[in-house]
C-alpha cells in the first residue's frame, strides 16, 4: 500500500515536518485555523520556520497521490490518508496542570476518518502513558475500531527548535516507537526515509514519551541552577558571566547561562512529568524546585532593574522604561509562554510606564494573547531605563545614545551588549 500522510496541526512543529515529508510522499496538512490554511496555501509562513521559497516548492493545488503538500481545514481531505501524525500544542493551564484538550480534540478529528490498517503517530510532548491511556481510547470511541487489531499507533517526539536554521527537522536525530514491534519498525522506516540525521527506535511508546519529557526537564534544572548562581553572585557583587566563562574552561563544564525560561517546551514539559509522578504518589523535589526558581525570574529581573535605577538616583514612580524584546527566545517570532510578560507586569507594579519594542513579535498576536501593546518600530523618545530581555540580533548594533536620557540605565539581562550596558544579570 502506498503511503499517504496527514499532519494534524500546522504550527512550529507540524509545518516543517509536513514540508519535509512532502518531498517524498503525498501529504495533507490539516489545521482548524482557516487563516493559517489560507496563508500557507498562498506560499507564506508567518512563523518563519519554513521559507516562502521552500514552502512554495512543495505546495500542490489539490490532494493527490504524488509527492507534495496540500493544506486544508476540510475533514474529507484527510480521509484517504493511512498515516496520521498529530503535532498539536500541549500547554499547561493557569495552575500549571497539563492541558490535554488539543490532543483530545485532534484525536477526535482523526477518529472520524480512521480506517482499518491506519497508523496514528503522536509528536506532541506528553508525560509517559498519554498516547496509550488518553489518546487511544478517544480514537477507539470515535472510530469504533480496536487498537492494535484494526489500527495502530506510534510516538515520535518533536525536537523542533524555533528560529534555529541550523538544526532543522531533518538534521536532528529522531526518536521513534510503535504500539507493536512491527509497527515500531514501520514508524521508524517512515521517519528514516526523510531524517538525514537518522533515527533511534525506542522499545516502547512510553520510553519514547519519557525520553522527550526529560530532555527539557534536564535543561530546565540546569538553567535554574545558573539562575540561582546569578542571584548568589549578585549578592556577593561578582560578575556571573565572568564566573561562567572561567568555569567553562573545564572540558566537561556545561555551558548554561542565566535568564528567563519560557516557550512551549522547557517552561512546560517538567510539569507534565511532575503531574505523572504525583499521580503515582511521588512528589518530585528537584524538578519542581527548578520550575519555581525559573518561574520567579521575571519578578527578579524587574526588581533588579528597579534597584539599579534607585542606585543611580532615577525616580522609579512614573519613569519611562523601554523593554527590548518580547518573544520567548531570540531571532524568532514565537511569543508562546514568554516570560517577558512577567517582567513587564512586575515593572508596571512599580508604577512605571513600559514600552515594549520587538521587531520579531506580531503586535496583533501579542495583544490577543496577553492584552499588551507592543511595537515593531524603534521608539522615537528617550527613556529612564532600557531593559534588554531577548537577544535579538537587531539589538546588538542599536544606538542606545538616542534612546537614553542623560541619567539613565541599560540593564542587559542576556549579557550580549558588552560595554553598552550599565549592568547585566
Amino acid at each position: 500500500m502506498s503511503i499517504k500522510i496527514a499532519v494534524i496541526g500546522l504550527g512550529y512543529v507540524g509545518l516543517p515536518l509536513a514540508r519535509l515529508f512532502a518531498t517524498k510522499f503525498p501529504v495533507i496538512g490539516f489545521d482548524i485555523n482557516k487563516n493559517r490554511i489560507a496563508e500557507l496555501n498562498s506560499g507564506k509562513d508567518v512563523t518563519l520556520e519554513v521559507s516562502d521559497e521552500v514552502l512554495q516548492s512543495v505546495l500542490v493545488t489539490a490532494p493527490g497521490n504524488s509527492p507534495g503538500l496540500y493544506c486544508s481545514d476540510a475533514l474529507e481531505d484527510i480521509a484517504t490518508c493511512n498515516y496520521y501524525i498529530v503535532t498539536v500544542p500541549t500547554p499547561v493551564d493557569k495552575h500549571n496542570r497539563p492541558d490535554l484538550t488539543p490532543l483530545y480534540k485532534s484525536s477526535e478529528t482523526v477518529g472520524k476518518v480512521l480506517k482499518k490498517g491506519d497508523i496514528v503517530i503522536y509528536e506532541s510532548t506528553v508525560y509517559p502513558g498519554v498516547t496509550e491511556e488518553e489518546c487511544i481510547p478517544v480514537l477507539e470511541k470515535i472510530s469504533g475500531l480496536k487498537f492494535n487489531v484494526d489500527f495502530f499507533a506510534g510516538y515520535s517526539p518533536e525536537r523542533i527548535n524555533p528560529g534555529d536554521k541550523e538544526h532543522t527537522v531533518e538534521k536532528i536525530l529522531k526518536v521513534t516507537s510503535g504500539s507493536t514491534p512491527e509497527i515500531g519498525q514501520k514508524v521508524d522506516a517512515l521517519y528514516k526515509s526523510v531524517i538525514t540525521a537518522g533515527t533511534h527506535l525506542a522499545p516502547t511508546i512510553k520510553v519514547a514519551e519519557a525520553a522527550k519529557v526529560i530532555e527539557n526537564s534536564q535543561r530546565d534544572i540546569n538553567i535554574a541552577f545558573v539562575n540561582e548562581l546569578a542571584k548568589i553572585f549578585n549578592i556577593l557583587d561578582i560578575d556571573t558571566h565572568a564566573v561562567l566563562e572561567a568555569a567553562g574552561t573545564k572540558w566537561n563544564f556545561l555551558p548554561f547561562k542565566p535568564g528567563l525560561v519560557g516557550g512551549h517546551c522547557i517552561g512546560v514539559d517538567p510539569y507534565y512529568l511532575a503531574q505523572k509522578a504525583q499521580e503515582h504518589g511521588y512528589h518530585p523535589e528537584i524538578i519542581l524546585a527548578g520550575r519555581r526558581l525559573n518561574d520567579s525570574m521575571g519578578e527578579y529581573v524587574a526588581a533588579q532593574a528597579v534597584k539599579l535605577m534607585i542606585k543611580k538616583s532615577i525616580k522609579v514612580n512614573g519613569s519611562k522604561i523601554l523593554m527590548l524584546g518580547f518573544t520567548f527566545k531570540e531571532n524568532c517570532p514565537d511569543v508562546r509562554n514568554t516570560k517577558i510578560i512577567d517582567v513587564v507586569n512586575a515593572l508596571k507594579d512599580y508604577e512605571t510606564n513600559v514600552t515594549v519594542y520587538d521587531p520579531w513579535a506580531n503586535p496583533a498576536e501579542v495583544m490577543h494573547e496577553y492584552g499588551l501593546v507592543t511595537t515593531t518600530e524603534i521608539p522615537k523618545e528617550q527613556f529612564d531605563a532600557i531593559v534588554l530581555g531577548v537577544a535579538h540580533k537587531e539589538f546588538l548594533n542599536m544606538d542606545f545614545g538616542i534612546l537614553r536620557k542623560e541619567n539613565s540605565l541599560v540593564f542587559d539581562v542576556k549579557g550580549i551588549l558588552g560595554d553598552k550596558a550599565d549592568a547585566k544579570l
